[in-house]
């Protein structure tokens, strides 16, 4: 299996293995916001929590996905995110199907795992791109995405149907080994420069 499980740890957020055990906590964290309500992403609704568990943990069986919970430092529960779209040949995956409960959202929390994913995706596993992919319409998800140092490639247009039947337009951002070293760099820093 590439990649394999693992977790990954720093001082505002805590990348574990998803676990079915995460399933209450999971479900307190997406009602925070009503996050499963919005139209443009998908959060799985507390009641179907179990389920979408399950539907990950079935896509890392067959080699296509790599699922995290996504934890305070004291091992609560605020989310989730995965690498997906895992293609071992090429060297490349995706950071995606990423949520996180409202009350740490626009913090650290975000800018730190993304620093661990991309840190494991290009110095362990030796990624030569790692994709982000969201709605062209998800403003906040976009910005974030910028605001990590990814470039945007392209749009994909009527990409995908939603779960309301809605067409997606689906931006598809990146980055590159080479831009890499930059990207860390612009995470450290906004992880340890002080707050306006």
């Amino acid at each position: 299996m590439w990649p394999e499980p693992v977790s990954l740890a720093g001082e505002h957020v805590r990348l574990e293995p998803l676990d079915p055990a995460h399933a209450p906590d999971l479900k307190t964290a997406s009602a925070d916001g009503a996050l499963h309500r919005l139209w443009y992403t998908w959060v799985p609704a507390p009641d179907d929590m179990e389920a979408d568990i399950q539907r990950r943990l079935s896509l890392q069986a067959a080699g296509t996905m790599l699922p995290f919970t996504v934890m305070t430092p004291d091992g609560t529960p605020v989310g989730m995110t995965t690498y997906m779209n895992i293609d071992a040949a090429n060297r490349r995956l995706e950071i995606g199907s990423t949520w996180y409960r409202k009350a740490v959202q626009r913090g650290p929390l975000n800018t730190e795992a993304k620093l661990l994913l991309l840190s494991h995706a290009f110095d362990t596993l030796d990624c030569i791109a790692v994709e982000f992919r969201t709605h062209f319409m998800n403003q906040q998800s976009r910005t974030a995405i910028e605001r990590l140092g990814a470039k945007l490639d392209g749009v994909l247009r009527s990409h995908m149907q939603g779960p309301n039947g809605a067409l997606r337009d689906t931006a598809v951002y990146s980055v590159i080994a080479a831009e890499w070293p930059t990207v860390r760099t612009n995470l450290t820093h906004k992880l340890t420069a002080p707050r306006d």
